[in-house]
């Protein structure tokens, strides 16, 4: 081979070999600003993922509450919903209150929950509120019954009885052996308990007190084994006392033809010189905060329970017009129904949101009496209009009992009365703004 031709192998070669480098160098580059580029982009924060709105719960109740809260809530929702769901309608056409539901709340631990000891659960406040919730989200009459035994009957007991009491009634309470009643009401006076007309004189030679008197509008009275009585001594001091069914002179009949809470007993007391033991009157209290202390607890439980029945018919209405054709479209597009089911989401959302910073502050001995009133009348006030904007939705089939909303209307009249009036609520709070009572004509 020719010198020449062998220089023109050698530069071939060489040529190639300086491309092959510069090929595999420039890889080897790009491979080093990919991997650059990439650990660059890790370095940014990534896009957050968008929050799903979820209009069955609007501002996360759900991620506020305890796991402990949580299980509670689901185990008596799933009793409410298999158990009491299927009887309530026939039990409230029929007006018949099943006496076994009080017995299988107290094995399920709902009765006097908050309460320490003898054989009661010892929950905190916002799961008696969310327990209030399920039941009436069933039916009022059925939290009414829980309410009584829970907060005026096992709580005047615990709060103000003695040891003996409390050791005698709370076990049975809270198994649901027996059944209390709380007798404040009178027919001559609702809203102004501080005249009520009941009668306890003491009979030194005895020891006992003889009591004389009526109330009336008493939830539980005609099944009621024992009734927590409220009457004025003879020193003009209101006191509360421990009847027992079997005592001469005490009756408790039932009043017919009531239209709310039909699926519960409603009665009278009537005391006709009633002899009870000395050992029967609460001695920690006297005075008129002593019925009073029993109605916050309880008006606590029924802010939270109104809004479970308004609930119900927001969602039952949802699902009504959504179902149903008119006009060829679903109801629920038309911007009327839409209106008022936005309105119903909100006002249920931020009460939900005011129970539940209460029954913190009550757990932790913050609360005042006139926020309880504050929530008690908003929380009846907005489900009674929650519910009549539920029954026009459904248009004629919303007075049928079969859909359940007319049943939740007639109930929430009461619930919007008792245990404190939607006006008498106003005028406890107006007196904590001005510092002027407004109840009566006097100074």
């Amino acid at each position: 081979m020719s010198k020449m031709a062998l220089r023109s192998a050698f530069t071939r070669l060489l040529s190639n070999s300086r491309m092959s480098v510069a090929v595999t160098s420039s890889r080897a580059q790009g491979t080093v600003v990919a991997a650059q580029k990439g650990a660059e982009e890790a370095k940014k924060p990534a896009k957050p993922a968008k929050v799903a709105f979820s209009w069955r719960d609007a501002l996360d109740l759900e991620g506020q509450l305890t796991e402990e809260e949580i299980m509670i809530r689901d185990s008596f929702r799933d009793y409410c919903q298999e158990k009491l769901m299927p009887r309530v309608l026939m039990a409230n056409r029929h007006e018949h209150f099943h006496r076994e539901i009080v017995s299988e709340m107290g094995e399920l631990g709902v009765l006097g929950p908050t309460i320490k000891g003898y054989g009661c659960a010892g929950t905190s406040y916002v799961a008696y509120g969310l327990i209030a919730r399920e039941v009436e989200r069933v039916d009022s009459g059925y939290r009414s019954v829980m309410s009584v035994q829970s907060s005026l009957v096992m709580h005047p007991i615990n709060a103000y009885g003695t040891a003996a009491q409390k050791e005698k009634y709370l076990p049975r309470l809270a198994r649901g052996e027996i059944i209390g009643c709380f007798g404040l009401t009178e027919p001559n006076h609702g809203s102004d308990p501080s005249s009520m007309e009941t009668k306890a004189k003491y009979n030194p030679l005895s020891g006992t007190f003889t009591i004389s008197g009526a109330k009336t509008w008493i939830t539980n009275s005609p099944v009621a084994d024992i009734a927590v009585i409220w009457a004025k001594c003879e020193d003009g001091r209101v006191r509360g006392f421990i009847l027992e069914r079997g005592m001469k002179g005490f009756s408790t009949p039932k009043i017919e033809g009531k239209f709310s809470l039909r699926a519960s007993a409603t009665g009278m007391i009537l005391m006709d010189e009633v002899e009870v033991p000395e050992e029967n009157l609460l001695p920690k209290v006297s005075g008129l905060g002593g019925p009073f202390g029993c109605l916050n607890n309880a008006r606590y439980g029924i802010a939270w329970g109104a809004l479970g029945a308004a609930e119900f018919c927001f969602h039952a209405a949802r699902q009504y017009t959504l179902d149903r054709i008119q006009f060829g479209v679903p109801l629920a597009r038309n911007q009327l129904m839409q209106k008022k089911m936005a309105d119903m989401l909100t006002e249920i959302t931020i009460g939900l949101q005011s129970c539940l910073h209460l029954g913190r502050l009550i757990d932790e001995k913050k609360a005042a009496p006139e926020m309880i009133s504050m929530l008690k009348r908003n929380s009846c006030g907005k489900a009674l209009d929650i519910a009549r904007q539920a029954r026009d939705m459904l248009g004629g089939n919303g007075i049928s009992d079969e859909y359940h909303i007319i049943r939740h209307v007639m109930n929430l009249e009461a619930v919007n009365t008792y245990e404190g009036t939607h006006d008498i609520h106003a005028l406890i709070l107006g007196r904590a703004i001005t510092g002027l009572q407004s109840f009566t004509v006097e100074n």
